[in-house]
């Protein structure tokens, strides 16, 4: 299959790598020439624009945005549009919100896929989590790549309808704030009760057949291995919030009670007030699944 990738930041390569590791076809543009230059370095064929881009595909166009979500992703929809019809496929990767897929669903001549990708950079060498809504034609024609960059076959499924890849990323988030939220106030309490523990040993105990067990538990291990036992410099700073802020939103519209969720999205949002052990944990985990940049103390 051939497959054209705009957005080549770290997500995008990661696609861009896959996808040719599966012994599938990559054209690659992205308005960086350097990260052009790395996809055609790694065997992809490099477009200089998105009309390059379009003029270069077959005549049923397959095409993975990984652009950030918002303006961005509608602006080089815009671009799109005079190449499709309705037997290309569209294909959304990035965080946007659900709303906003079925409107571009609803708006673009081509098959439309909100895609929702989970496991962050450092999930590259295993694959990803995809969330995907949209037409099941346009889905099963795409299997294939998205058997290449998710996990495999059990790594990525049909939601459902437009905007539904988005929204169960959505809640994937919220649901990820409150993990994060509930291993921070343990640890806080670990770091601040009656013994004086090894938190990098309660992990890596906990971690091998615990029922607590988990990735993010692994990340802690990692930010207690890596920063110290104290967690060095990192600040008490949780960046973020649009998704948990979303989740929230649906919640209240369709009065679902998430105090857990919302809970740990006050919790971000006040940490840029006061310092609290868990919030750093919060930042530095963010690093190691994302990694996001870990705001330190000056």
């Amino acid at each position: 299959m051939q497959l054209g990738v705009i957005g080549l930041g770290r997500m995008g390569q990661i696609v861009v790598n896959r996808v040719l590791d599966a012994g599938h076809d990559v054209v690659a543009f992205d308005l960086s020439e350097e990260a052009v230059a790395t996809a055609a370095d790694a065997g992809a064929e490099p477009a200089s624009s998105i009309e390059d881009l379009m003029n270069r595909l077959g005549d049923e166009k397959r095409i993975w945005l990984m652009v950030p979500a918002g303006e961005a992703v509608d602006a080089t929809l815009d671009e799109l549009d005079p190449h499709l019809d309705g037997q290309d496929v569209v294909v959304d990767g990035g965080n946007s919100y659900f709303e906003e897929s079925v409107r571009r669903a609803e708006a673009t001549e081509a098959a439309y896929l909100d895609c929702g990708t989970s496991g962050g950079p450092a999930g590259a060498e295993l694959g990803f989590s995809l969330m995907i809504g949209g037409p099941e034609w346009a889905y099963e024609e795409l299997t294939p790549v998205f058997d290449a960059v998710a996990t495999g076959p059990d790594g990525h499924d049909r939601m459902g309808p437009a905007g539904s890849g988005h929204y169960v990323k959505m809640v994937h988030n919220g649901v990820e704030y409150a993990l994060m939220q509930a291993y921070g106030e343990g640890f806080e309490l670990l770091a601040n009760g009656r013994y004086d523990l090894d938190l990098e040993a309660v992990s890596r105990t906990w971690n091998n057949g615990a029922v607590i067990r988990s990735w993010l538990l692994e990340l802690c291990e990692e930010a207690f291995r890596e920063e110290g036992n104290d967690l060095g410099d990192v600040a008490d700073h949780v960046a973020g919030g649009s998704t948990g802020t979303w989740t929230v939103q649906e919640a209240l519209e369709q009065e679902v009670s998430v105090p857990l969720i919302y809970q740990a999205l006050a919790e971000r949002f006040d940490s840029r007030n006061e310092g609290r052990f868990s919030r750093r944990l919060a930042n530095r985990l963010r690093y190691g699944f994302g990694r996001h940049e870990v705001v330190r103390e000056e």
